[in-house]
């Protein structure tokens, strides 16, 4: 063999020796170092040759320091390792926050018959008795007060609203069911136009009365032009003419004089009224047109049909006046409210203390007038 082979046969082998203990420490950097030294040693044998020879301690100590400190790092405990000290630049971390503290139990009592699901529903919406009392809330100004009727003959009143409401159920209000489903609307609303314009004249004089001039004048511009341009009183032109409709009679006019407080009575056929307003009609009777109409057979007729047509526009608060606990207390005391507005109306606005609703305020409700009666004290001999 050559002297030279044999240099570089031994300079690997000592290479290879030199690259077990790497390979334990780490196998990945130990496997570069060896392609690294290997290397060396194919390019400059001779000096491979002398390194092995002289000093094969020096090369032992000559392992790369990365390997060793990472394997040195590996070995250390972990009850070793002191946590980092933050720097003055490093933001100081959260202190550890408490354990919440646990919600007190309320003891359940011997008597509470309650499920859990029913209790944990208590907790969140509350039991029955902690229900808001819109009627028991202090905190709630207190409710308007509205006159009461003036009934100490209730007990014939009642009697006769009993018989008043039989009469209705048995004849009234069949006619003005038949009237509504036969006649068109357009008719039936002629026909209600007809029988306001007639009563134009008596609240003209009755506005006077009063005091209210531009009233009076507006309820005979009203009668004017519906008569005219209206055809009889058929057409409405006078509302399209922004002229207000205001019904008057005497008994507002005794109200308004003075007589303030009335007892209530319900007539035989024709419903609430106050005695008050029973004078009334007794005064306007003489001032009503259809009243002058002298052939009984046009009149009577007439009358009627100025009944069924008034009943006709009181059939949407049939299905309130039936669904009442004590009709003839609804009867009675809506009545009497509406009436008290028609009577004392204008200083309640005046005042800005209008209390009643839209529907009571609303002067085209109907009632009995003077001139459906077809008999009155004041018709003489007729």
């Amino acid at each position: 063999m050559r002297p030279h082979a044999l240099s570089l046969s031994l300079g690997l082998a000592l290479a290879a020796l030199h690259s077990v203990p790497a390979f334990a420490q780490d196998a990945m950097p130990a496997a570069a170092e060896a392609t690294v030294v290997s290397a060396a040693a194919q390019n400059e044998p001779a000096l491979a040759l002398a390194d092995t020879t002289t000093a094969p301690a020096d090369t032992t100590q000559a392992a790369p320091a990365g390997p060793a400190l990472d394997y040195a790092l590996a070995q250390v405990e972990p009850a070793q390792v002191q946590p980092a000290q933050p720097g003055p630049d490093t933001p100081a971390l959260d202190a550890a926050e408490p354990p919440p503290a646990t919600a007190a139990v309320e003891p359940i009592a011997a008597d509470d018959q309650r499920t859990d699901a029913e209790r944990d529903f208590d907790a969140l919406y509350g039991t029955p008795a902690q229900e808001y009392d819109p009627v028991a809330d202090p905190t709630l100004p207190a409710p308007a007060s509205v006159p009461g009727a003036f009934d100490p003959w209730e007990k014939y009143n009642r009697k006769m609203h009993r018989f008043n409401m039989a009469v209705d159920r048995g004849v009234a209000r069949p006619l003005a069911r038949a009237y509504s489903k036969v006649v068109p609307r357009p008719v039936r609303l002629g026909v209600s136009n007809f029988f306001n314009n007639l009563g134009q004249p008596v609240s003209m004089l009755n506005a006077l009365l009063q005091g209210k001039p531009k009233q009076a004048a507006q309820a005979l511009g009203r009668f004017a032009l519906n008569t005219t341009l209206g055809i009889g009183g058929l057409f409405d032109p006078a509302s399209d003419a922004k002229l207000p409709n205001r019904s008057e009679d005497f008994g507002q006019t005794l109200g308004v004089w003075g007589w303030k407080r009335s007892r209530y009575v319900e007539l035989p056929f024709f419903g609430p009224r106050t005695v008050r307003d029973s004078f009334g009609a007794l005064g306007d009777a003489p001032l009503s047109p259809l009243r002058h109409v002298e052939r009984d057979r046009i009149r009577i007729p007439l009358q009627g049909l100025q009944l069924v047509d008034v009943r006709a526009q009181l059939l949407p608060l049939d299905s309130l006046r039936d669904g009442a606990e004590d009709e003839y207390a609804l009867v009675r005391d809506s009545w009497s409210q509406r009436r008290d507005y028609q009577i004392f109306g204008d200083r309640l606005d005046k005042n800005g203390d209008t209390a009643l609703p839209e529907y009571l305020q609303d002067d085209s409700n109907p009632s009995v007038p003077a001139d459906a009666m077809p008999v009155m004290p004041t018709d003489g001999g007729r």
